[in-house]
């Protein structure tokens, strides 16, 4: 994800993905003085523009677009996770394909 220099590292592989997700859970789960909410939204930004890139990438494979789809998945599970338990609301403009927007219906 970042780099030691704050760099964005580019996330390409599949294994770069999974290992990126666990690292963006721990990195929206840290208390840490540098794990501002300007980094984590744009540690957020940026997996979900890579994961979008990746998604593309591989339509046309349809078994490294399967994986890219469950990691889109658990994003998607991950935000909803964030929105219902912080009240903190990540970036809302996700373009991702690979993860269906889940819809909820209100209670009168």
């Amino acid at each position: 994800m970042f780099d030691k220099s704050g760099q964005w590292v580019p996330l390409e592989t599949f294994d770069d993905f999974d290992n990126g997700l666990s690292e963006l859970i721990e990195l929206w789960s840290s208390t840490s003085k540098t794990a501002t909410q300007a980094v984590k939204d744009s540690a957020l930004a940026h997996f979900k523009e890579d994961l979008e890139a990746a998604v593309l990438k591989w339509a046309d494979n349809r078994a490294k677009s399967k994986k890219y789809a469950a990691i889109g998945e658990e994003l998607a599970e991950f935000e909803e996770a964030l929105q219902d338990g912080s009240g903190t609301t990540p970036e809302a403009d996700s373009t991702v394909p690979a993860a269906p927007a889940k819809t909820k219906t209100k209670k009168a």
